[in-house]
C-alpha cells in the first residue's frame, strides 16, 4: 500500500518530466483516432504546432531558431520525399494489379465450406507480402463481398484486415511500417523473421475467422465464368516494377552505401518503372489525387515524429515492442516506427510484427482497417470489432511468444546507426558502374546548361 501511495505521489512529478512534444504529438494521434475524415487536417496541425513550439521554445536536434529548423529539414528530406514517392507509386503499383483482373480471377479458385473463407484469407496474406496491405485488404475485401453474396461478418473483416498486415510484416514492401525500415537501411533479411510470429497469428485468426464467417453466411458458388479474362501485360509490368525496386535497394546497399543518402533512390526507381512501363499500358493516373492526401498525412505524421526528443523514451527491448503492438491499435504506427527508428536498439523484426499486426486489433489501427471500413461502414464500431474479432490479440500474443521464443531479441543497427568504415562495399559490375557514371554526366551537363 506504500508503494503505491508514494507511486502515486510522484505522477504528477512523472507527468510533467515528460517533453511538451510527446503531449502535442500524443493529442495529434488522439484526433486521427477522433476524426477519421479530418485527418489529414490534425496532422497538418500537430507538425505546425510541434514547429512553432520548438522554434519558441526548445530548439531543434541540430540547432536553434529558423537555422535549426533548415538543418533538421535537410537532415529528413531524403527519408520523407522516398516515403512520399514510395506511398504514390505503390498506389499506382495496385492500381496496375488490380487492372489485371487477377483479382476478378481469385473467386476461381476458393474451395466450398469454411476453407474457401480460410483459402481468401491466405491469399490476402500472400498478397499482402508483396502488395501494399491496403490494396491486399480492399481486394479481400471486394473478393468477399462477391462470394458472400454481401454478408460478410465483422469478424471476418477484422480477419482480413489482420491477414493483410500480417503477410505485410515480413516483407520491406508489404507494409508503410517495413518500407520505412527499408529506407532506414535495416536489412529484409532482418524483417523477415517477423513471418515466424504471422505464421503463427494466421492459424489462429484465419481458422476462426472462416469457421465464423460459415456460420454467418456460407459461401456462394465461386465458378466465376463472366469475369474478365487476366491481362498478362499488366501483371508482368507488376512484376517488373517490384523487381526494379528490389534491383535498386540491393544495388545503393551493396554497391553504393555512401550515396544512400545523397537521394530518394528507392522512390526514384519506383517511378523511373512506373513511368517507362507506362509506356505499355498506362495505369489510372486519377488515383493520384486521393492516394497523394493519404500519403501527406502519413508524411506528416513521420516529419512529427521526427521532431520528438527519443532519449526521453523508454528502453529499446522486447517488452517495449510488445507495449508498442497493443498501442498501435489505439494510434496509427506509421509514426510509432518513426519514432523506434529514430531512437535505434530494435529487433526490426520483433518491432516489424509488433506494430504491423497490432493495429489488426482495433479497426482504426491500421491504415488496411480504415480503408476497409470504406467498403464496410458497419465495421466502424469499436465494440463489434473487439466482440467478433476478439481473437485478433490473443494472435498477436502467441505470434509474439513463439517468434521471441524462436529467434531471440536480435538487435541490428540502421544505416545511420552503423559508422562509415563499418558500411561494407562491393565494387559494381563494371558496365553498371560505367552506365551509372553516363547517366550521371548526362545528367549533370543537362542541368548546368538549364541553369
Amino acid at each position: 500500500m506504500e508503494t503505491v501511495m508514494t507511486t502515486l505521489a510522484a505522477m504528477p512529478g512523472l507527468l510533467m518530466a515528460v517533453p511538451v512534444e510527446f503531449y502535442i504529438f500524443g493529442l495529434t494521434l488522439l484526433g486521427v483516432a477522433l476524426f477519421h475524415h479530418r485527418t489529414l487536417t490534425v496532422a497538418l496541425c500537430g507538425l505546425a504546432t510541434t514547429v512553432v513550439y520548438k522554434l519558441v521554445f526548445t530548439g531543434f536536434a541540430e540547432g536553434t531558431g529558423f537555422a535549426g529548423l533548415a538543418a533538421h529539414a535537410d537532415h529528413e528530406a531524403v527519408i520523407l520525399s522516398n516515403l512520399m514517392l514510395l506511398l504514390l507509386g505503390f498506389a499506382l503499383l495496385a492500381n496496375q494489379f488490380e487492372r489485371s483482373n487477377i483479382p476478378e480471377a481469385m473467386p476461381r479458385v476458393l474451395p466450398d465450406g469454411w476453407l474457401g473463407g480460410l483459402t481468401l484469407l491466405a491469399l490476402v496474406f500472400v498478397l499482402s507480402a508483396f502488395l501494399d496491405n491496403i490494396a491486399a485488404a480492399i481486394i479481400g475485401g471486394v473478393v468477399a463481398r462477391h462470394v458472400y453474396n454481401g454478408k460478410v461478418s465483422i469478424g471476418f473483416l477484422a480477419s482480413i484486415v489482420a491477414a493483410a498486415n500480417a503477410g505485410g510484416a515480413g516483407s520491406v514492401i508489404g507494409d508503410t511500417t517495413t518500407t520505412m525500415m527499408w529506407i532506414s537501411g535495416v536489412s529484409p533479411l532482418a524483417v523477415l523473421k517477423a513471418f515466424i510470429a504471422s505464421v503463427v497469428a494466421f492459424a489462429i485468426f484465419g481458422v476462426l475467422g472462416a469457421l465464423q464467417q460459415h456460420r454467418y453466411a456460407p459461401i456462394q458458388a465461386h465458378s466465376a465464368a463472366d469475369s474478365p479474362k487476366i491481362d498478362p501485360t499488366r501483371a508482368v509490368i507488376v512484376g517488373l516494377i517490384l523487381a526494379t525496386l528490389l534491383a535498386v535497394n540491393f544495388a545503393g546497399n551493396a554497391w553504393y552505401p555512401e550515396q544512400q543518402d545523397a537521394a530518394p533512390w528507392l522512390g526514384l526507381g519506383l517511378w523511373a518503372a512506373v513511368l517507362v512501363t507506362a509506356i505499355i499500358r498506362a495505369p489510372q493516373w486519377s488515383v493520384l489525387p486521393e492516394a497523394g492526401k493519404g500519403a501527406l498525412f502519413l508524411v506528416s505524421l513521420v516529419a512529427t515524429a521526427s521532431l520528438m526528443p527519443v532519449e526521453s523514451l523508454p528502453v529499446a527491448s522486447w517488452q517495449t515492442a510488445f507495449g508498442l503492438g497493443f498501442l498501435s491499435s489505439i494510434f496509427d504506427n506509421i509514426p510509432l516506427t518513426a519514432l523506434a527508428l529514430k531512437q535505434g536498439g530494435y529487433d526490426w523484426g520483433i518491432l516489424a510484427f509488433a506494430v504491423g499486426f497490432g493495429g489488426s486489433m482495433m479497426w482504426f489501427g491500421s491504415s488496411a482497417g480504415v480503408a476497409l471500413s470504406g467498403l464496410f461502414p458497419q465495421a466502424r464500431s469499436v465494440v463489434s470489432w473487439l466482440r467478433h474479432g476478439w481473437y485478433v490479440p490473443i494472435a498477436y500474443v502467441a505470434g509474439f511468444a513463439v517468434m521471441l521464443a524462436l529467434s531471440g531479441w536480435q538487435p541490428t543497427p540502421t544505416r545511420a546507426e552503423r559508422p562509415p568504415e563499418s558500411q561494407a562495399q562491393a565494387a559494381p559490375p563494371k558496365v553498371v558502374d560505367d552506365a551509372l557514371h553516363t547517366v550521371g554526366e548526362t545528367w549533370r551537363n543537362l542541368t548546368g546548361r538549364i541553369g
